[in-house]
């Protein structure tokens, strides 16, 4: 037996989320010690981490923030076959003191030979001021004998100056240690991300003093860069396209020689004249960022790791499962033990964030991926019955979570939603000729309410045109452009004798997509035809040529944001019914109509004066080939006054 749309709807709403997985809290749950085997929903990702850490590959990964991305070169560390790492020390050149003299040693050896230096050079240093204080105290003595004290004094005074401004520095032959790794121990992760050139490739310190003996030795100014201390481990660097091409050009040059000199980052520093040998840095590097990253990187680094390596888009959702939600719930416990101060979580509250998993995918049958979001969730909750003295964090502490947690977009949309109302932007009561409650998706994961407006004017100019207004960007204009197909087709009337002006009210931030498209054949529509169109419905769903209502995105906040406006009915595409995950308080709030075709929008949004001929005569140019509906000038509803 087929569902009908009111079936899937409660299917959403009722659904035992954890069935019969006899699951009662989250302590049951056992947290795999390795990070690899604590990401999910992630498998092509992790199959290919563990790949790459085998062949030592490089790895790019890309994708929505908050997917788990760093976590898994975390893992990437774990996982690198264990190898000998190395100290890296610098010493100071006696033939050139502009270019440091490098050596490599094992791990923990670099520490100790540091510490010898410095102990033999203390010694060296306090002999030579015992011997320089017998030389004082013997010229002071031999003066008082004489009786010329000061004689003595003021040779003493010369001497001591003299040999001071001569000794030898010890602690400028003493070795720095550039890169320092305990035996034993998992492969180095170092996390360069926003780096600047010195922080990334190395610098050499500017030197204020650079004569007179007060000079510091330029092998001591040199600091080593992420790229070096990654040497034998993992370099991540998120948001990849954010480097310098200069920054990409050398990091390119790391990658393919394996080692990568040092030299003073700054044109105008003392550090730019001195130039280290080659330091070691065979690191594997896992590059990261969103989809436009590809954009600001350079080619050349990109086609290293293609033929070095792999790329990887990472998923923002998973399908939902019972598998994929044991998975979630083992998610819960990570979060919960790694916090360390929040209480587990109970069945309850398992569920609810199970649900809320479901919302934030903004896609029927699946969880979304985005667990840096929902780990937020879960430490607000925790907090708030942790606050409460509870010993478990249940449903309830969850849902005051998502009412305290909230993101700047969602508090600025209920602010944005109440002046509205203030003013009379948004209008929920009554019907008006040319206007509509369009909605749209602020962010990723707040609605709002957006009033569209249309009038129709006779042309100024050779032919008609559409003109639109709201600050819309590409998709959206070219949505406006295939509105006017529908609208041929439906009016029956030559447009090429009309302008037809739209206006977007209050889209400050500008408009992006084409879920309006119904939004905006309606209101022109009642426009061209002077037919009201209920205020008390709002409506969202993209449009194809031929007038089929196809699905948009977010369609859960929308109808949530519609529900604080006031607005009691809402139209949505039929294909994004499943979507539907609206919170309790809001379901007794509004009534959802889902549509496939333009004319079931004009049903329901538009109230004619004579509503059967309306819809037949609707009915018939729907059905009727586009050349004759052009042809066609008939009025569909006659011209009215708003009710």
């Amino acid at each position: 037996m087929e569902m009908t749309d009111s079936d899937i709807l409660e299917k959403n709403a009722d659904e035992d989320l954890l069935l019969d997985s006899g699951i009662s809290d989250s302590s049951e749950i056992e947290v795999p010690p390795r990070l690899i085997d604590q990401v999910i929903g992630q498998e092509n990702a992790v199959e290919v981490i563990k790949k790459a850490a085998t062949q030592r590959r490089h790895v790019m990964m890309l994708g929505t923030p908050g997917t788990g991305k760093s976590m898994l070169a975390k893992a990437m560390a774990e996982l690198l076959p264990k190898e000998e790492l190395k100290d890296v020390l610098v010493y100071p050149n006696l033939e050139d003191s502009n270019n440091p003299v490098i050596r490599t040693v094992a791990a923990g050896r670099g520490k100790q030979i540091v510490a010898a230096h410095k102990a033999e050079a203390a010694k060296r240093k306090q002999m030579r001021n015992t011997l320089m204080m017998l030389l004082v105290f013997g010229i002071l003595g031999y003066s008082l004998i004489t009786g010329q004290w000061l004689m003595g004094i003021i040779a003493s005074a010369f001497v001591f100056m003299a040999l001071q401004y001569m000794r030898p520095r010890e602690e400028m032959m003493v070795p720095k240690l550039l890169v320092s790794n305990e035996a034993d121990t998992t492969a180095p992760f170092i996390d360069a991300t926003g780096s600047h050139a010195g922080a990334l490739l190395g610098d050499v310190r500017h030197d204020p003093f650079q004569s007179g003996g007060l000079e510091t030795p330029s092998h001591d100014r040199v600091e080593a860069g992420a790229i070096h201390k990654a040497n034998g481990g993992v370099l991540f660097i998120d948001e990849i396209n954010t480097l310098t091409p200069h920054s990409q050009q050398n990091l390119l040059t790391a990658l393919q020689e394996g080692q990568f000199s040092i030299t003073g980052q700054s044109e105008r520093s003392s550090g730019a004249m001195v130039r280290t040998e080659d330091v070691p840095c065979r690191f594997i590097m896992i590059a990261a960022g969103n989809l436009d990253a590809m954009q600001g990187m350079h080619p050349a680094l990109r086609s290293r790791i293609r033929g070095y390596g792999y790329e990887v888009y990472m998923q923002d959702t998973m399908v939902d499962t019972p598998e994929n939600r044991k998975k979630y719930i083992r998610f819960i416990a990570q979060e919960v033990k790694n916090d360390g101060k929040i209480p587990h979580f109970d069945r309850s509250a398992i569920e609810e964030v199970l649900r809320e998993a479901q919302r934030r995918s903004n896609r029927k049958g699946h969880l979304t991926l985005k667990l840096r979001d929902m780990g937020g969730l879960i430490r607000v909750a925790g907090d708030i019955a942790r606050q409460d003295g509870a010993e478990r964090t249940t449903a309830e502490h969850v849902l005051r979570a998502k009412g305290s947690a909230r993101s700047i977009e969602q508090q600025i949309s209920d602010e944005y939603i109440q002046r509205s109302r203030d003013y009379d932007l948004t209008v929920v009561t009554g019907t008006e000729i040319g206007r509509v409650n369009g909605l749209a998706v602020m962010g990723a994961d707040s609605g709002s309410v957006l009033p569209i407006m249309a009038e129709v004017t006779p042309t100024q100019g050779a032919t008609g045109a559409v003109i639109a207004t709201g600050q819309l960007k590409e998709i959206a204009q070219e949505s406006i452009k295939n509105v006017s197909a529908v609208l041929k087709k439906f009016t029956g009337k030559d447009i090429k004798n009309m302008d037809i002006h739209v206006q977007f009210i209050g889209t400050y931030g500008g408009v992006e997509g084409d879920s309006a498209s119904i939004s905006v054949t309606t209101a022109v529509i009642s426009a061209i035809e002077g037919i009201p169109v209920r205020q008390d419905v709002a409506m969202t769903g993209s449009l194809s040529v031929r007038g089929d209502v196809l699905p948009i995105g977010g369609v859960t906040y929308k109808i949530e944001a519609a529900a604080k406006a006031g607005i009691k009915t809402i139209i949505i595409p039929r294909s994004n019914a499943g979507d539907v995950l609206i919170e309790d308080r809001y379901r007794e709030m509004v009534e959802i109509v889902p549509v496939d075709h333009i004319e079931e929008v004009l049903e329901t949004a538009l109230v004619p004066q004579n509503r059967e001929l309306f819809l037949d005569k609707l009915k018939k140019l729907a059905a009727r080939p586009v050349k004759k509906a052009l042809e066609s000038s008939s009025n569909i509803g006659g011209r009215q006054t708003a009710a």
